[in-house]
């Protein structure tokens, strides 16, 4: 997949509603609390009368059970999103395509995370999602590194080598992975944002838009998860630029309570659209509660900003964040089926609205 200029106005119209209808597609609540009652191979089957079918068939010689569910996930997200960068022309393609390099963050990180658990590399690769700039062949050689240093020296050449270069050392001294994830992040982020001309341009300005919303969240999340690590690292140290909540001096101290970062966000200007995700912030007792809240509340914001623009990026980038809900929840609900979870267990890995 590549960022190259498509010829052509921006199909906002077209591509909008083909998302419209795909987005009608996604399982809802509803089936989640259908697939929490059943196995791994009884999920199979019903994933077998949805629209992941296809997938489901085409791979149910080769795997069984979980796996069988994590590769037909995988396979279709990847799907669904390059059929975005077919459907869509001009300006748009470019906006979706930068986007989408969120997945070459996703997979690099995937790899780390996973060669730092002794992970094999078919069980890293499961976790792979083939959407984004890197290609299959290149990511299938980062599973079989031998170790997060060979990653890194792999990866010197691409837009993420400078800065996983300067992490490696905090990574070395603390032994946890935060500062490696950052800068794959921090390199997404502000390089999709840096690469947007300012302009007085709608559909730009939208963009733009939402890109400093998933920032602040981006920014939240990583700032409680460096105070819960226990690890001697400031969190105005790993701030992401771009975003508009924020300044990084703030956040050493808001991490340090959620109640005052609730009480932050809610005084903001998202407080009005999140009020109801910011009171789950608030009753949130872990951090993987508290991160799940996060999640909701970008989604509800997502939702928001399409509602009010449905001829625009928005819908569309919403639709990217509500499918990857619902490939997270599917695989959450497989895993824990197959771990032996309880169903309540089960509901409070998910993220729901």
């Amino acid at each position: 997949m590549s960022v190259e200029k498509k010829n052509g106005t921006s199909n906002y119209e077209y591509v909008t509603a083909r998302v419209q209808a795909r987005r009608a597609a996604l399982f809802d609540d509803e089936d989640y609390r259908k697939l929490v009652r059943m196995g791994p191979g009884e999920i199979a089957r019903y994933m077998e009368e949805t629209e992941y079918e296809t997938e489901v068939n085409e791979l149910g010689s080769k795997y069984g059970g979980v796996d069988l569910i994590e590769h037909a996930l995988n396979r279709n997200l990847g799907k669904h999103f390059n059929d975005l960068l077919r459907w869509a022309d001009g300006q748009l393609y470019e906006f979706i395509a930068r986007y989408l390099r969120k997945f070459d963050a996703w997979n690099i990180k995937t790899v780390i995370r996973g060669i730092y658990s002794d992970s094999d590399s078919e069980a890293i690769e499961e976790d792979l999602i083939y959407a984004g700039e890197l290609d299959r062949r290149f990511l299938d050689r980062l599973t079989e590194a031998g170790s997060i240093e060979d990653v890194v020296e792999m990866l010197d050449r691409t837009r993420y080598g400078d800065a996983l270069a300067d992490a490696y050392a905090d990574y070395e001294e603390t032994g946890v992975l935060i500062p490696l994830e950052n800068a794959v992040d921090r390199t997404y982020y502000e390089g999709l944002i840096g690469g947007v001309t300012q302009t007085d341009n709608r559909a730009t300005q939208l963009y733009v838009e939402f890109l400093q919303a998933e920032i602040d969240f981006r920014n939240a999340r990583n700032a409680l998860r460096i105070a819960r690590s226990g690890a001697d690292l400031d969190p105005a140290d790993y701030f992401i630029e771009g975003g508009e909540l924020f300044r990084a001096s703030e956040l050493s101290q808001l991490s340090a309570d959620v109640g005052e970062l609730v009480t932050f966000v809610r005084d903001s200007t998202y407080g009005d659209d999140l009020s109801a995700a910011l009171d789950e912030l608030e009753r949130a007792d872990s951090l993987i509660g508290f991160e799940h809240a996060l999640d909701a509340a970008l989604l509800e914001y997502s939702d928001h900003l399409s509602h009010v623009f449905p001829l625009s990026i928005c819908p569309v980038l919403a639709y990217v964040l509500a499918k990857e809900r619902e490939v997270d929840n599917i695989r959450a609900i497989a895993r824990g089926r197959e771990a032996g979870l309880s169903e309540d267990e089960i509901e409070n890995e998910l993220v729901m609205l």
